[in-house]
Order: structure tokens, then C-alpha cells, then sequence
């Protein structure tokens, strides 16, 4: 099991730079399994040095994750962060919806000038349905340094958005929860229901009292 000692490395990239491959981008997504705000993919082209510090994001306290998410863009070569709405979540489906927002994050790579080589993917499905090689690896961003620091990148600018998304619907506590599964987020959706950023096709969100209520943004006060 890993640990927060476990440190992922340069290990895979460096095997496929000696097989030609140049730019090699590692991809990992958070808000899978979110029931509000969007689903977040990042993408990171590492340089060939090691960044200390770096761990699979869940590894990390918040504070931890902060601080190497400044180190990580510092050292990168190129990232990039990718989103799908909560709208798109359901209209399209999870896994075309973790598609469309790696698109958008690999765009960002390419409009930065680089020609992607091969891509590392988190898991072992490839949702990415792509004609550039892609090497998926169980627990990546754990073992492998550009997917565990794309995973920091991806949580920390999501995280930031739901916790901007708190001020407008705050019955939710998506400060702390980030809309994820939470004690106090089911009792918010038993008593007010869905907000306007959840995701509807969860398929608890039929058994709510009230599933077609939408709440709106509200104004911040400052």
C-alpha cells in the first residue's frame, strides 16, 4: 500500500525517452465521483529532473498540495487544466465527459507548442480515444512523477472552484466537501435538494423530495 513516503519518479518517462518519445504527458483526472461542480482532468509534460515533494494528491493535506502545486508549474515544461461541467456530466456521460476535459487540457499543451509523443494515463481504461500511443498505469499517480504531479495541478484548481462555488450555495459545504460524498452534503440535499451546480443523473437524485429544484447563484456581498 502506498504511503505519503512513497515517492513516484521519472522512471517510466525516462524508459520512454530512450525510445525516442519527446514529449510525454502525464494524465490524471479528480471529480469522478463528485455529485456537484465539474469533473477536472490535468495534463503535465515533465522536464527531465526530478521535483521533490510530489505525491498523488491524496496523499497530500491541502497545505502540502498548495505548496507543490506552485513547485510543480514552476518546473513543468508544459500543463495544461481541463474541465467538463456538471451539465456535461450528465448530458454526456462520464467517461465522454473525462474525454472532452482531457481534450481541453491537452489543447492548452499544444497551443503552448508541443507535439505530444505518448501520453501516460491514470487507471487502466483509456477514455481518451486518441491516436497518439497512450500507456495507462493502475496507481500512476502514485509511481509515475508527470500523473502524480498533473493529479496536484487538476485537485488544486478544482478544489478552488468549488470553494468559490461555496460562497454562491452555501447550504452545501463544498468549502470542506468539494461536492464530493459527505454526511452534511446528503442531509443539505435531503432538506433543500439539488443546487444548480449538482450533478442530476446520480441516480439518487430521483429519490430526493424534490429533485427538480434548481437553485441559483446567489450574489456575493462583496
Amino acid at each position: 500500500m502506498a504511503t505519503k513516503k512513497t515517492s513516484p519518479t521519472l522512471r517510466l518517462e525516462r524508459k520512454f525517452w530512450q525510445n525516442g518519445d519527446k514529449v510525454i504527458v502525464g494524465i490524471d483526472e479528480v471529480g469522478r465521483g463528485s455529485w456537484a461542480g465539474p469533473v477536472t482532468v490535468g495534463a503535465l509534460v515533465a522536464p527531465n529532473e526530478h521535483l521533490g515533494g510530489v505525491r498523488d494528491s491524496k496523499l497530500l493535506t491541502e497545505n502540502e498540495r498548495n505548496a507543490a502545486a506552485i513547485r510543480i508549474r514552476s518546473w513543468a515544461r508544459a500543463y495544461g487544466v481541463g474541465h467538463a461541467s456538471h451539465n456535461e456530466c450528465d448530458e454526456l456521460g462520464m467517461t465522454a465527459a473525462l474525454r472532452l476535459a482531457a481534450e481541453r487540457a491537452l489543447a492548452q499543451i499544444v497551443q503552448a507548442g508541443f507535439a505530444i509523443d505518448r501520453i501516460i494515463l491514470d487507471g487502466k481504461h483509456n477514455y481518451l480515444g486518441l491516436s497518439v500511443p497512450v500507456h495507462t498505469v493502475i496507481k500512476g499517480d502514485q509511481t509515475v512523477l508527470s500523473v502524480a504531479a498533473a493529479s496536484v495541478i487538476a485537485k488544486v484548481t478544482r478544489d478552488q472552484i468549488m470553494v468559490e462555488e461555496a460562497q454562491h450555495f452555501p447550504h452545501y459545504s463544498f468549502e470542506s466537501n468539494r461536492g464530493y460524498p459527505a454526511p452534511a452534503h446528503r442531509c443539505a440535499l435531503e432538506g433543500y435538494g439539488p443546487s444548480a451546480i449538482h450533478r442530476r443523473s446520480w441516480i439518487f437524485m430521483d429519490n430526493l423530495l424534490w429533485p427538480s429544484l434548481k437553485f441559483e447563484r446567489q450574489p456575493t456581498l462583496f
